[in-house]
């Protein structure tokens, strides 16, 4: 019965002892959870600070506030697991292995996520640039991790991946303060080329919106089927591009109409040989 006694108060001390320890372990352990946690929240904190005062793209600054919380909090756990005797390399090995099927698994989303850090990273357009990308051209509405939404010159809303975006050719329509309009009009062979030329000089001088500086370049183009081709090229902000563009087109038929100057088109001549049977 004693010898009963004694291994039970002997298990109970061991049982006390573990007890102790693990105790004072997970003691430990709280008191740098707490700490690191509120550590933690200083940090992204102060990230947060100085990414709004480098007026950062708010959906890059929302990601990257984000991986940042998140990258340290794991830190936290895995140091918390350590600390009351979790094996953390087996772990970190079974985190590193999921990571990998993971990715294996996302490799197409991995690509259009990747290309979208690029893209607010680097910002080749931003929201509201007009672009012309994958054969579409629009406004720009929002660029998110994966994608970026478009609204096209005709309303519709295009989804592009950002990995085609980042990895394919942008053109950024208005980047540019200025742009230059180049345009073609033809006249008939018959019609006076200094005549025309005077003619396109007067429609540009006439339009406010035209630069004078760089100045309006015009030029006889080609020597067509049925016309002679004059490019006119002038500069204008980007702002006033297609209103010049069009207004232009307009200004330049009642011109020539008032000058006596015919715009061509296409002929064919048809001769017809009658047979003598």
């Amino acid at each position: 019965m004693n010898t009963s006694v004694d291994k039970l108060e002997h298990y109970m001390q061991i049982i006390g002892e573990m007890g102790l320890a693990f105790g004072t372990k997970l003691i430990l352990a709280i008191i740098v959870w707490i700490i690191g946690a509120w550590v933690i929240r200083r940090i992204v904190k102060l990230i947060d600070v100085a990414m709004t005062k480098k007026k950062v793209e708010v959906t890059l600054h929302q990601f990257l506030v984000s991986i940042f919380n998140i990258t340290f909090k794991a830190v936290l756990i895995i140091i918390f697991a350590s600390m009351i005797g979790v094996e953390t390399a087996s772990l970190i090995a079974m985190l590193g292995a999921a990571g990998l099927a993971v990715g294996l698994a996302l490799q197409g989303s991995l690509a259009n996520f990747a290309g979208g850090i690029l893209i607010l990273f680097f910002r080749p357009f931003k929201a509201g640039d007009v672009i012309e990308a994958q054969g579409y051209v629009g406004t720009v509405v929002e660029i998110q991790i994966f994608n970026t939404i478009m609204r096209t010159l005709d309303n519709q809303r295009v989804i592009i991946p950002n990995g085609l975006l980042s990895n394919g050719c942008v053109k950024n329509l208005f980047i540019e303060d200025t742009r230059r309009v180049d345009m073609t009009f033809g006249i008939s062979y018959g019609d006076d080329i200094k005549q025309a030329k005077a003619v396109l000089q007067q429609v540009m001088d006439n339009d406010s919106r035209v630069l004078k500086d760089p100045t309006v370049d015009i030029f006889v183009s080609a020597h067509a089927d049925s016309s002679i081709n004059f490019v006119v090229r002038p500069w204008v902000n980007s702002e006033d591009y297609w209103p010049v563009f069009f207004a232009t087109h307009e200004a330049v038929k009642i011109a020539f109409d008032e000058a006596g100057i015919s715009i061509p088109f296409p002929q064919r001549d048809v001769h017809l040989i009658q047979s003598s049977d």
